[in-house]
């Protein structure tokens, strides 16, 4: 069964390289500008049993995100990966509570967007969404690594605050805070903040 590939976003020679690249990875590529263009074409197809949606974040008129809960709205179910250039914590929890699979900042790269596919289609061939119990081994065993104090700094920066905030939120100074942030980042082998977000709320490592 060919497996399709929804591509939304605003900038065309973006779409153009990523759905060549998609193409040439084998899979059916739909390439959209605009998300309530997308929109109208999901709401009028007769099965979306093979399909996925590669979701830009920030995009004119209707953004990813809106688009995303006009489908929940409708009750289109399909497999959500989101893209971004700003690598924006809270979006990246927004997207993630949204159900979204996972979360990837641009620019791409190339196996991690083939993992994500790879994960989207095979979430649809299980006909079931990830669990906390499926929980990545991995990813446990670098958290069990924390101390409760990293753990609640964790916490903070997923939550999209700044270190001055989650300093006064936890009583301590915001150097303490600091070194805290470098450890967690350390332990749980990330090298930004959305990557971290992308663990914690998928409790997968990348």
């Amino acid at each position: 069964m060919q497996k399709t590939v929804y591509l939304v976003d605003d900038n065309a020679e973006f779409r153009k390289s990523t759905a060549w690249w998609l193409e040439g990875a084998g899979y059916m590529v739909q390439s959209f500008g605009e998300a309530s263009r997308v929109m109208q074409h999901l709401a009028g197809s007769a099965s979306l049993a093979h399909s996925c949606l590669l979701l830009d974040v920030r995009m004119p008129e209707m953004s990813g995100l809106d688009l995303h809960d006009q489908l929940n709205k409708k009750g289109l179910k399909l497999p959500v990966i989101y893209m971004t250039g700003h690598g924006d914590v809270p979006l990246a929890v927004e997207a993630m509570s949204k159900g979204a699979l996972t979360f990837l900042e641009k620019p791409l790269d190339d196996q991690a967007l083939m993992s994500s596919l790879e994960a989207a289609f095979s979430q649809l061939e299980q006909g079931l969404p990830s669990t906390e119990e499926d929980a990545d081994v991995n990813y446990l065993e670098r958290y069990a690594l924390l101390t409760p104090r990293e753990r609640d700094v964790m916490q903070g920066i997923v939550d999209g605050k700044l270190n001055k905030v989650i300093a006064y939120d936890l009583g301590i100074s915001v150097k303490t805070v600091e070194l805290h942030r470098s450890r967690v980042m350390k332990k749980m082998q990330v090298t930004s903040p959305a990557a971290l977000v992308k663990m914690v709320l998928t409790r997968r490592i990348a």
